[in-house]
């Protein structure tokens, strides 16, 4: 069973959860032939690729219950679906500005029932509020991602961990994160065993970008 994947290192899952990451492949499979967001080959690699990595994020920082997270250019729902089964008691609002991936986003989500996601056709720039916590999985190099999403954090921690984002991405990100002074890179092979995470990472950039 291709969930045995996630029961590998989130073994403590209600049985409801079980059954939501066990309904994700049919449920992608269905809609991805109607609005293709995902290739055929992560389709067949959907736990390992997308579920897994998405919640890669999970094993560096866990949310409290009322706790808000943005998730921009969610795509087809990563990172914030597999964290939303994960963390029923944090709400999340995905963001994505092309209407297709919404759409299958707002299937995804209301086939597994889940009632703490807010998926949202639009530009983050146009997002209201502030969250504590802005996930995402490469969508742009950070200085352009930063500047999206200025303005979003909440300055009030509820978390040991300071509020911040809370970025996936591979390969060499010296260049990129040289002005972030406070950023954190993790490797993911930290978490996982499988050859997939060897070049991937996770960005932490806490509250107050720079210095």
């Amino acid at each position: 069973m291709k969930t045995s994947l996630v029961y590998k290192y989130f073994p403590n899952l209600t049985e409801e959860q079980r059954q939501q990451f066990e309904l994700l492949e049919t449920l992608y499979q269905d809609w991805n032939q109607k609005i293709n967001v995902v290739s055929r080959k992560d389709i067949d690699e959907l736990y390992l690729r997308h579920v897994l990595h998405s919640l890669a994020i999970a094993k560096f920082q866990e949310f409290n219950k009322g706790a808000l997270v943005l998730d921009v250019g969610t795509g087809g729902g990563f990172p914030g679906i597999p964290l939303a089964i994960l963390f029923p008691e944090v709400k999340f609002t995905l963001v994505d500005s092309i209407g297709k991936k919404i759409k299958v986003v707002e299937e995804v989500v209301s086939g597994l029932n889940l009632t703490n996601v807010t998926p949202l056709n639009s530009r983050v720039e146009e997002i209201k509020g502030q969250f504590d916590f802005i996930v995402s999985r490469a969508v742009a190099a950070m200085p352009t991602f930063t500047h999206w999403v200025k303005g979003k954090i909440k300055k009030e921690s509820t978390h040991e961990r300071r509020n911040g984002i809370l970025y996936l991405k591979g390969g060499d990100l010296t260049e990129e994160l040289k002005d972030y002074k406070a950023a954190q890179i993790i490797d993911l092979n930290d978490f996982f065993d499988e050859d997939f995470y060897e070049t991937k990472k996770l960005v932490y950039l806490p509250q107050k970008y720079k210095g």
